[in-house]
């Protein structure tokens, strides 16, 4: 089994969950976690990563960890100096409709949502609420592009997309869909080469299954327009999640594979 790993831990979506699963893990086999100093969830987030935010880092002593998997904003040459070079990346997305109706009811007090009483009213003049200059701004816009290192504000043109989704494949092996949480556990065992129990997990902050979102269309559409960025690495990563689980484990073994995992939860809840 794969036991050098780096999980990026996007907000709202479902990443608690996985973490767990990664904490089990790294306690039962005896391995080392790369915790954020001075105690707290976050590593110094919202700051671009640096190794120093780790606890007994030292740039004098090769000291490597085998599991990152606190809030961070991604910055790889910095994540390269505390995890071994064999390290396998990873992260979980969501489909940022969801995850803005998620961030606007969990990030209420957030400097652009604080004074609007409903996403739709802050969708209807964003420009008028949303200062790109303040501290909390990525939490109302593009939050996974923010969490992957990218400026939420930044140009949404092709060529800007495409230089940014090569930077996300470049640096990490596979990305999950919280959407379809099962058949990600299912990814994760075979390319971590964990066994079925190592994935097992019960949902934490729950999830909401339905995918289907009570939002009017037209404020679906600016809201997808507003955070373009996250809905381009959406809808590319979705793609490229499905076609990697036909790859390498076919659909009827997905299938198999998924009815398996969700029995043995059934047994163990």
């Amino acid at each position: 089994p794969k036991t050098d790993i780096v999980f990026l831990k996007v907000h709202k979506s479902a990443s608690s969950t996985v973490m767990n699963i990664l904490f089990r893990f790294g306690e039962t086999h005896n391995l080392t976690f790369a915790f954020p100093k001075g105690g707290g969830f976050q590593l110094y987030y919202p700051h671009h990563f640096l190794a120093k935010f780790v606890q007994g880092f030292s740039p004098l002593s090769p000291r490597r960890f085998n599991i990152l998997c606190h809030h961070m904003r991604f910055l790889q040459p910095e994540v390269q100096k505390v995890v071994p070079n064999s390290a396998i990346y990873f992260s979980i997305l969501r489909n940022p409709v969801q995850l803005m109706e998620s961030s606007f009811v969990y990030y209420k007090g957030a400097s652009a949502f604080s004074r609007v009483r409903s996403l739709e009213e802050f969708l209807s003049q964003p420009w008028r609420y949303y200062d790109p200059a303040s501290g909390d701004r990525h939490y109302a816009r593009n939050l996974m592009t923010f969490d992957f290192g990218f400026n939420p504000d930044g140009d949404a043109s092709p060529e800007r997309v495409q230089l940014m989704l090569k930077a996300i494949e470049a640096s990490f092996d596979f990305l999950l869909i919280s959407e379809y949480f099962d058949e990600s556990m299912v990814l994760l065992k075979e390319m971590l080469c964990w066994d079925l129990d190592s994935v097992v997990s019960f949902p934490l902050n729950s999830r909401d299954s339905s995918t289907k979102s009570p939002l009017p269309d037209s404020v679906v559409e600016k809201l997808k327009a507003w955070n373009r960025l996250d809905w381009e690495i959406y809808t590319h990563f979705n793609r490229t999640f499905w076609e990697r689980l036909d790859r390498l484990i076919g659909r009827e073994r997905l299938r198999r594979e998924v009815r398996a995992l969700r029995q043995r939860q059934a047994e163990l809840a």
